[in-house]
């Protein structure tokens, strides 16, 4: 026959499942502290408040990037009208800078003459110097600060 073993521990004395015990079970265990749940928060939150301020700050730079692209393209588009609504008894070639000028009735003219090559007495009142694009519109190289053509 065999003996039977007993087992010297008391059942009332020991844990079950130890590991989810809230505190340490044994003296060698690590310290468990409990966690402070509204510090926690309130960290996580700080840092969330912070990293979604600087994500909304770089879009609206981005936005602001763009409506300056929108903006230069939309002058580059009234600037383009017009030039190509001026007199020009010529054929504009892309990449060559040109002279807008207005008359004295009030019209432009598209001209290769530069303000300085006219001499002292111009026969036109010089509004900008401008460059076809090979998109076909028109970069504003110079604009004349008495007049700006934009305004016109």
């Amino acid at each position: 026959m065999k003996k039977r073993e007993v087992n010297p521990i008391d059942k009332d004395k020991i844990a079950e499942d130890p590991h989810l015990l809230p505190y340490a079970h044994t003296l060698g265990s690590a310290i468990i502290k409990p966690i402070d749940k509204g510090r926690a928060k309130g960290t996580a939150m700080t840092a969330m408040y912070e990293q979604t301020t600087n994500q909304l700050h770089q879009i609206k730079n981005q936005v602001e990037k763009l409506l300056a692209q929108a903006q230069d393209i939309h002058d580059r588009i009234d600037i383009s009208e017009k030039v190509y609504l001026a007199d020009c008894s010529f054929r504009p070639v892309m990449g060559q800078e040109y002279q807008l000028y207005e008359k004295k009735d009030g019209s432009w003219i598209l001209s290769m003459v530069t303000p300085e090559e006219w001499g002292a007495n111009p026969p036109y009142y010089y509004l900008a110097k401008a460059r076809l694009l090979h998109d076909h519109t028109w970069e504003i190289l110079h604009v004349n600060k008495e007049k700006n053509v934009l305004d016109l």
